[in-house]
Parts: C-alpha cells; sequence; structure tokens
C-alpha cells in the first residue's frame, strides 16, 4: 500500500509540473498587454478567467484509522487523541509515519549496543568461572563416550 500511496503522489507531482507549465503558457497568450504591444488592439479587453484562476488545487484528505492516530499522537504532532481532525493529509500522516520509522530505528540502535554490551558481560563473567565453547564441547563429547561404553557393556 506504501508503493501505491508513492506512486500516487509522484503522479500527482507530475502532473502539477505539466499543468503549472501549460497554464503558463496559456497566460502568456491570452495576456491583453501581448496584443497591444504587437498592435492588435489599441484599447485593453476584458480577459474571461483562465484555467488557472478558478482552479484550486486541493489536496486528497484522508481519514485516519485508530492505529493511524497513535502513530499521530507517538510522533509528537498532535498532544491528544481529540485535536486530531477527521481528516488529514496524506503528506501529514507520511511525516508522522517517517518520524516513527525514525525512532524505531535508533530504538534497535540502542537495544542492539545494550545486547553487544550485555554479551561481552556475560562473556567475561564465563571467562572467571573457566567455561568456553571448548570446554563444554569435551564434556560433552566425554559425556556421550561414557553413555556409549555403558551401553555397550549392557548389550
Amino acid at each position: 500500500m506504501g508503493s501505491l500511496r508513492g506512486l500516487r503522489l509522484v503522479a500527482g507531482s507530475y502532473f502539477r509540473l505539466c499543468e503549472r507549465d501549460a497554464s503558463s503558457s496559456l497566460r502568456l497568450t491570452r495576456n491583453p498587454d501581448l496584443n497591444r504591444i504587437n498592435g492588435f488592439c489599441s484599447k485593453p479587453q476584458e480577459s474571461p478567467k483562465t484555467a488557472s484562476d478558478t482552479y484550486t488545487h486541493r489536496v486528497p484528505l484522508h481519514k485516519p484509522t485508530d492505529w493511524e492516530k497513535k502513530i499521530l499522537i507517538w510522533s509528537g504532532r498532535f498532544k491528544k487523541e481529540d485535536e486530531i481532525p477527521e481528516t488529514i493529509s496524506f503528506e501529514m500522516l507520511d511525516a508522522a509515519k517517517n518520524k516513527m520509522r525514525v525512532k524505531i530505528s535508533y530504538l534497535m540502535i540502542a537495544l542492539t549496543v545494550a545486547g553487544c554490551i550485555f554479551m561481552v558481560i556475560e562473556g567475561k563473567k564465563a571467562v572467571r568461572r573457566h567455561e568456553s565453547l571448548t570446554s563444554l564441547n569435551l564434556e560433552k563429547k566425554a559425556r556421550l563416550r561414557e553413555e556409549t561404553a555403558v551401553k555397550a557393556k549392557t548389550e
């Protein structure tokens, strides 16, 4: 779903860019001052409203789910769930999700470092008790040899 939203955002920005280029070329051709400069008309004419004047760009809104509301609160965008409006923009939701991703990655980094430090401490304790993988493997092999020897005597 995230890739579909990303594709939608890219397509929307592309069409806005094309619309901006098209509307700027329309403004040049419908400019009444341009006609006077070329000598076609001596008095300025009333120009009809262009498409860019009547079109107001509206950001598509999204009704957040309970999980998305929690993300908005945890990311620090809103303090309480009551403050969240009924509809929010996709950009606001994406920004909150990205902030949460960063916070989670920082948490994972901290837990990894804490785990490494814990394992170093446990390893040093094991060295003091004279425990190592080699000694554990030798003890295990000796025990298995004894068990096989006992089984061989009983049979």
